[in-house]
């Protein structure tokens, strides 16, 4: 299509149509503009259509386990090295006292582990919204950080996570490969991964979203048209790079990125399920549960690493061996 030279239009009608054209006119410039927004908003359905092909798979669920024990003891060994997990805890400045807790519970079991908010970083503000310091904070963990690790883990202060389960969903996966997996959500015809639960993504999901993000300001510019979470921004962002969000699950399709805190889990068994609490609140591979106060998360981790039932079958050795340094195992 030609394109038309609207100022020229606008400003000087009766060179190009009579006076009684102008209703036409009118309703062609009504139409051309409506066309354009439809086209932006197309753009985030139709681009990279084709390069979503090798990667439709929308919902990940956890490997077998006869699958995992199948493998030499020096094969695991060699994947427990090479599934490495940084992880992102994004906060607020008030959140300090959640990260002296964070430090001695569960981050000890990433490979390693760190707080991003605006008191201890410079790479953003207390006036930018939330996407702002999201995006500028995976931007800054991939040129530090890029090379040296295979999966990257964001979280909230508040959640509570099992490094080690999380690995065990990873074990499979190739980090080569573009991955952004999670509890999903939808909003209109947008499927995203919710920070409630986590958001994991491979090293090729992040070096494909940061090239991206330093070409241009595509994903930066939407949030001009849509007040949404910084979550769903990131959907949008991925969706331009061909990257979809996957729905993580365990093999009986319960999920395994828990939104609520656990107490809330099992409280809407009892009052909604006739079936046992056990088998129907959670998934036993669960890998995060969120909105914990720092009191639950200490209570979380003491049922998680330390109680244990006499006279059970239990080995004690981690398949997934903490980094040097921890001390909780």
């Amino acid at each position: 299509m030609a394109a038309f030279d609207l100022r020229a239009l606008s400003s000087t009608p009766e060179r190009w149509f009579p006076a009684t054209g102008v209703s036409f006119l009118k309703g062609m410039l009504v139409g051309s503009t409506c066309c354009v927004f439809i086209t932006m908003f197309g753009q985030i359905n139709m681009r990279h259509r084709g390069r979503t092909q090798d990667h439709a798979h929308h919902h990940l669920r956890l490997p077998h386990t006869k699958d995992f024990l199948n493998i030499s003891e020096v094969q695991r060994m060699e994947l427990s090295k090479n599934i490495r997990i940084y992880c992102i805890i994004l906060g607020e400045s008030n959140d300090e006292h959640y990260w002296a807790v964070l430090k001695e519970t569960w981050t000890k079991h990433c490979d390693k582990a760190k707080l991003y908010n605006t008191k201890n970083d410079n790479l953003f503000n207390k006036e930018n919204d939330k996407w702002t310091q999201m995006r500028k904070t995976y931007q800054h963990v991939f040129e530090k950080h890029g090379d040296n690790y295979s999966w990257f883990f964001l979280a909230h202060p508040t959640t509570f996570a099992v490094i080690e389960n999380l690995k065990y969903l990873l074990f499979t996966k190739d980090a080569s490969q573009p991955f952004y997996l999670g509890h999903t959500a939808t909003s209109g015809d947008l499927k995203y991964v919710t920070m409630k639960g986590g958001i994991v993504l491979s090293m090729e999901t992040l070096k494909r979203l940061n090239s991206f993000l330093n070409k241009t300001k595509k994903c930066a510019e939407q949030r001009a048209f849509w007040e949404s979470s910084a979550d769903m921004q990131l959907a949008v962002c991925l969706k331009y790079v061909g990257v979809l969000a996957e729905n993580a699950e365990d093999s009986e399709g319960r999920a395994i990125f828990n939104t609520k805190p656990i107490a809330h889990l099992i409280r809407e068994t009892m009052s909604n399920n006739r079936q046992p609490v056990v088998e129907g609140c959670c998934s036993d591979m669960a890998v995060t549960f969120s909105r914990l106060t720092p009191q639950k998360m200490t209570v979380m981790m003491y049922g998680v690493y330390r109680l244990r039932a006499f006279g059970h079958y239990f080995n004690d050795t981690l398949i997934f061996l903490p980094p040097n340094g921890s001390e909780n195992d």
